[in-house]
């Protein structure tokens, strides 16, 4: 990879979550600890030469709230496993998923679906994820939906299409149980057209497939992410002015 590494920005209006994080906020406002989930494939799981989201998310959010917030701890629990996909995921849910009592969780799908499409239904899977967040939805939880990664992989051949449509599928899940969606899609793919970032850039160097991010795109992906979270709460009405500054 080149040493040279450009500048990215997160425009708002794609990093921007469209619902309140409010069991979230409400647990904020206790003194326990704050548990987010982060479920997912190899994107969450990481790479032996790749820090994970998950780490660094918590690490972020750790900072962000450390001056308002002194008596929480906030904790990303990775839950993450390569490979896998939302069929398989749903039977995790228990034991990976609801045993914690999380306030948010962060679900990584899609990708697999598109990359190994000889391996999977993707009609299946589309109805997996969506049986996945109406299971998430009777839990007093706050649900976030991450989609597919702007990658080589994922653009090859046939692919590109599949990935779209992918996205769209996972934009129309989230619309009709009014939940949120992280775009890492669009927003990578951002990165490529409009700062000038490379496919190389993007890609971790090791990996042959050309479908895992870099340990420095992983880095930024985590700061938006983070940027997402917080903006779903400080912006909110309904949060206490001492937390605004």
């Amino acid at each position: 990879m080149s040493e040279s590494l450009p500048a990215v920005d997160f425009p708002r209006d794609i990093i921007k979550l469209q619902y309140p994080l409010r069991n979230f906020v409400e647990a904020l406002r206790g003194e326990g600890p704050v548990r987010i989930v982060a479920m997912g494939s190899s994107s969450t799981a990481g790479r032996a030469d790749v820090v994970p989201y998950p780490s660094r998310l918590e690490m972020y959010l750790r900072q962000n709230y450390s001056d308002h917030l002194p008596k929480v701890r906030i904790d990303v629990l990775n839950r993450g496993k390569g490979g896998e996909e939302a069929p398989k995921e749903l039977k995790r849910f228990d034991a990976d998923i609801f045993k914690d009592e999380p306030t948010v969780v962060l679900w990584q799908i899609g990708t697999n679906a598109v990359f190994r499409k000889q391996d999977f239904d993707f009609n299946g899977v589309v109805d997996k994820i969506a049986e996945g967040v109406c299971l998430l939805g009777k839990h007093p939880m706050d649900v976030v939906l991450i989609d597919p990664q702007y990658v080589t992989a994922m653009l090859r051949d046939d692919k590109a299409e599949l990935s779209e449509k992918m996205v769209s599928e996972i934009r129309r899940i989230a619309a009709d149980a009014k939940i949120n969606v992280f775009q890492r899609w669009a927003l990578m793919r951002h990165w490529h057209v409009s700062n000038g970032v490379s496919f190389e850039q993007l890609l971790d160097p090791t990996d042959g497939d050309k479908l895992h991010q870099s340990d420095w795109s992983t880095l930024q992906i985590s700061k938006a992410l983070c940027n997402s979270i917080v903006d779903a709460t400080v912006a909110a009405s309904w949060l206490p002015a001492e937390w605004k500054s």
